[in-house]
């Protein structure tokens, strides 16, 4: 498969309090909500990748599954952010400690449910050479905060026992871009202004753990084309008989990684409902 038919990543995070999580991205962090499933919310996290928040009611997932994940904000106003957040009483994780001799900086922030929020800037560094002129060609996402704080692209960050056997599922089966080699983390580009990025599970935020509370979600224009060749790689567990259909809103099928993450496939056909995300996306 080519990169070109991923158009971008959205993760599905879970929640007890919908509202109140859906209040704290759109009201507290000043994003748009672009769909609106009922149970599902998903929210634009920067100009081409998204969140979308999910009644853990109506999934597949425990309560007490680990939040084995981080999602990062890449943004160049680290420092704003972290003004920001600190003023509306957002719970720090991990401090911001300024120093643009790295490679990257940021802090970690909590929302409502638990889940880490990294916001981080990546500096002019040999590491980031592959990334940064990525960056340098986005129009960030202006949030509706205060002060207007942008966010240029989005980094999932998902924790593995193996990396090797990760890296090889995300280049060699997925057919991703690595764009950053931090050693024990690195960074594949996953569509738009979305990435995905491996962590050596102990290593990173989060140790190991064998379930997650988390999916990751890709967009892409051209599904049956992904199920086809996902159907014939054994590390990916296929676990839909057939493309599944929500109200003529959403197709998608799903599968587990050689480490069980549970991920998503989705196309957002031409339907009521749909009109902002496929302006967002085409």
């Amino acid at each position: 498969m080519s990169l070109h038919s991923l158009l971008a990543a959205n993760p599905f995070f879970y929640y007890a309090n919908l509202d109140a999580a859906t209040r704290f991205y759109t009201e507290t962090l000043g994003l748009e909500l672009v769909a609106d499933f009922g149970i599902a919310r998903t929210i634009r996290t920067s100009p081409t990748s998204f969140l979308t928040l999910m009644d853990i009611a109506h999934s597949l997932h425990s309560p007490d599954e680990p939040k084995a994940v981080t999602l990062a904000f890449v943004t160049e106003e680290v420092e704003g952010w972290y003004a920001h957040l600190q003023s509306q009483n957002v719970p720090i994780r991990h401090p911001l400690k300024s120093d643009r001799t790295k490679a990257h900086e940021g802090f970690v922030a909590l929302d409502p449910a638990g889940y880490f929020l990294e916001f981080e800037r990546f500096n002019p560094h040999p590491e980031n050479e592959r990334l940064l002129p990525q960056l340098a060609k986005i129009d960030p996402l202006i949030t509706t905060t205060p002060d207007n704080l942008p966010l240029s692209a989005t980094v999932l960050w998902l924790y593995y026992k193996e990396m090797a056997a990760a890296q090889h599922f995300l280049a060699d089966q997925l057919g991703l871009e690595m764009v950053v080699d931090q050693g024990w983390a690195k960074v594949y580009a996953a569509g738009g202004t979305s990435f995905i990025g491996p962590v050596e599970a102990g290593v990173g935020l989060h140790p190991y753990a064998p379930d997650k509370l988390v999916t990751i979600g890709l967009i892409t224009d051209d599904l049956p084309a992904w199920r086809a060749h996902l159907q014939a790689i054994p590390a990916f567990r296929l676990q839909t008989l057939d493309v599944e259909d929500v109200a003529g809103q959403l197709e998608f099928f799903y599968g587990f990684d050689p480490e069980d993450h549970y991920w998503e496939f989705e196309f957002y056909p031409a339907a009521p409902g749909n009109e902002r995300m496929r302006d967002l996306l085409l």
